[in-house]
């Protein structure tokens, strides 16, 4: 399993951790299948009323899709095969909420998560980079869920600069994508205690208040994502020159933190 949960009967609360820490947590198949599995079977759970979604270990929340996994894709220009676009909690119905807690590095399909989390918390040591553009792919579906949280200029910087910037959790914490900046070590307590505190209270409503919001900013978000798989693949360099930009980790020296 790449996946742990332990539920606090008491608070309500569930903590989903993503378990491949030798991995900085990347997403392969399996953990791409567990964690829609999860969020089907939370909306069953009447145990659970939030949840806290954290990685193993201090060094990654989550490095995107495992660069080892092959995702066979069709033929057709007009067609992308992405399984990340199901492991998030919006993507499976699951309208209770989920608090995200980021110790350490959370980079490309990070974003997937993060965009779906009601908000986030991050360690001081946290730090968000896209790298796609640097290893010739169009980053597409991340930008359009991170210009959901951030102003179109964090957006397009952290997208455009690649492997160069890595963005600082004192930053995020300024441009909107981070809500509380903990002490390192200290993210996931502080997002346990949020969401202890959002499953006090009576669920219809705290369901209703997130379908609300995230019906806020749906209609914009499904109409760019829609637009998503052409700009891949008319965009994206062929798998073996991508591999080849991977392996020499080229393109823009050693990556500054603002």
């Amino acid at each position: 399993m790449a996946l742990r949960i332990e539920r606090d009967k008491h608070t309500g609360v569930a903590l989903v951790t993503l378990d491949r820490p030798a991995k900085l947590n990347a997403i392969d198949l399996e953990t791409a299948g567990e964690l829609a599995s999860l969020w089907q079977e939370l909306r069953y759970d009447e145990s659970v009323r939030a949840a806290v979604l954290t990685g193993a270990g201090t060094r990654a929340f989550c490095t995107g899709i495992d660069r080892g996994v092959e995702v066979p894709q069709p033929p057709s220009p007009y067609a992308v095969d992405d399984p990340l676009l199901r492991i998030g909690p919006k993507a499976n119905d699951l309208w209770k909420p989920v608090v995200a807690a980021v110790e350490g590095t959370a980079c490309g399909g990070a974003f997937y998560l993060l965009g779906e989390a009601e908000f986030v918390v991050a360690s001081r040591e946290a730090t968000f980079f896209d790298p796609h553009t640097t290893y010739g792919m169009v980053s597409a579906y991340e930008a359009i869920t991170m210009a959901q949280r951030m102003p179109y200029g964090e957006v397009a910087r952290m997208s455009l600069m690649g492997t160069a910037e890595r963005v600082s959790a004192e930053r995020a914490h300024a441009v909107g994508l981070v809500s509380e900046v903990t002490e390192p070590g200290g993210a996931v307590a502080a997002a346990m205690r949020a969401a202890a505190v959002i499953a006090g209270y009576p669920t219809e409503a705290v369901q209703g208040t997130v379908r609300a919001v995230w019906a806020a900013k749906e209609a914009a978000r499904t109409q760019a994502m829609a637009q998503a798989p052409a700009l891949i693949a008319l965009g994206n360099l062929p798998p073996g020159r991508q591999a080849e930009l991977f392996a020499a980790r080229g393109g823009g020296g050693e990556p500054r933190v603002r």
